[in-house]
């Protein structure tokens, strides 16, 4: 099995394909970040978040609380830009700030500014400060990028609630890592345990539905990235 995040180092620049509907590719990028800083075991400073105006128009604004129950309890500073250019230009400055733990950039669709140049301008001030750079693309279409890691998103059937059957339990995403350079693409089952700060990641399977059984032999192990254990 491959493994898409080695624990020892943070993803210089990481995009995320998504729907804007289903939140998918927020949750899995959330729990990337906790699992990489604790893997790298590094200093929790702020996180960066910027949006494009039709970002926030489709999908709302990020929310502390319910960032801090997925392990990250380091202040958000948001900055809602006007536009992809503004968006991608405040991420370009926030990369110079070795304090941050992160900048996260949410920009909706394919705007001309995203373009081939712009990500290279992300990536080399991403590698220059050390700063890992996380990019969201909702209701995007995969274009040009140097993004080493690329993910498309997507909601799978939750784990089951330990104290009501009825509720949803622990979320999971179908992560399909469509490039990467460390590694072959793979198509993954991921959760996120906030607790131990890690995320599980499993090989998918590609010749029947989700949540179908062979039986537990037949089943891969999963994956654990970041955690202290």
């Amino acid at each position: 099995m491959t493994d898409p995040t080695p624990d020892s180092a943070l993803p210089a620049f990481t995009e995320a394909f998504s729907n804007t509907r289903d939140g998918a590719g927020t949750g899995l990028v959330l729990a990337q970040i906790d699992a990489a800083l604790s893997a790298a075991q590094r200093a929790r400073g702020p996180i960066l978040w910027v949006q494009d105006a039709r970002a926030v128009q489709e999908g709302g604004v990020p929310c502390q609380r319910g960032i801090a129950e997925l392990g990250l309890k380091m202040p958000i500073l948001r900055i809602a830009a006007r536009s992809a250019a503004d968006a991608l230009w405040t991420m370009e400055e926030g990369l110079e700030c070795a304090a941050l733990s992160a900048v996260v950039g949410e920009v909706w669709g394919n705007p001309k500014a995203l373009d081939f140049t712009a990500t290279k301008r992300l990536a080399m001030r991403s590698r220059r400060s050390g700063v890992p750079v996380w990019l969201m693309r909702p209701d995007g279409v995969a274009d040009l990028s140097v993004a080493p890691d690329r993910w498309r998103v997507d909601p799978a059937p939750s784990l089951d609630n330990p104290w009501d059957a009825r509720a949803p339990g622990r979320a999971r995403w179908l992560a399909d890592l469509f490039r990467t350079r460390r590694g072959a693409p793979t198509r993954w089952v991921a959760e996120h345990d906030p607790a131990a700060h890690r995320l599980d990641l499993v090989a998918a399977f590609s010749d029947r539905p989700l949540g179908e059984s062979a039986g537990d032999a037949a089943r891969p192990a999963f994956r654990s990235v970041g955690g202290g254990g």
